[in-house]
């Protein structure tokens, strides 16, 4: 069984994205969970015997909407992380911190994948762009369909 965490901020326009997916994939039938804390707790929502897929709002400097994919079967050199200038998540949450963190702690799951959508708009109180929105729809099929 695949445990699916959607990340972000609801009141900050386009960092709800993970949260967004989280919940269209449990109007679908899946369990999904939704995370707007810190990288020691959303280590405790896994277990190291688990398939984890875990969405979040990225800000890489890549086009808004373009969605990153990382695998933990790749080296973790392949991920967008803060110390390479670029902020991994949105909201001050580096997930790359939480993935090195969680190997320190023995806490890795199993298996991870991180779906990063790159937003633009994080204003308080802002909508998702259209650009992320289109995303939120492409990363709801990608993870359906790799869950099915």
């Amino acid at each position: 069984m695949v445990k699916i965490i959607g990340c972000g901020n609801r009141d900050r326009g386009d960092d709800q994205a993970g949260i967004l997916v989280a919940e269209r994939l449990r109007l679908l039938g899946a369990t999904a969970a939704v995370h707007a804390g810190d990288a020691l707790s959303l280590i405790e929502k896994w277990d190291s015997d688990e398939d984890v897929i875990l969405i979040d709002a990225i800000v890489s400097g890549d086009s808004p909407g373009a969605v990153r994919v990382w695998d933990s079967a790749l080296p973790l050199s392949g991920f967008p992380t803060a110390a390479a200038g670029l902020a991994v998540s949105s909201h001050g949450f580096d997930i790359a911190k939480a993935i090195e963190l969680a190997r320190a702690l023995g806490r890795f799951p199993k298996r991870l994948r991180v779906y990063g959508i790159e937003g633009a708009n994080f204003d308080r109180g802002g909508d998702v762009s259209v650009a992320v929105a289109t995303a939120i729809d492409v990363v709801v099929q990608r993870i359906r369909q790799e869950i099915t």
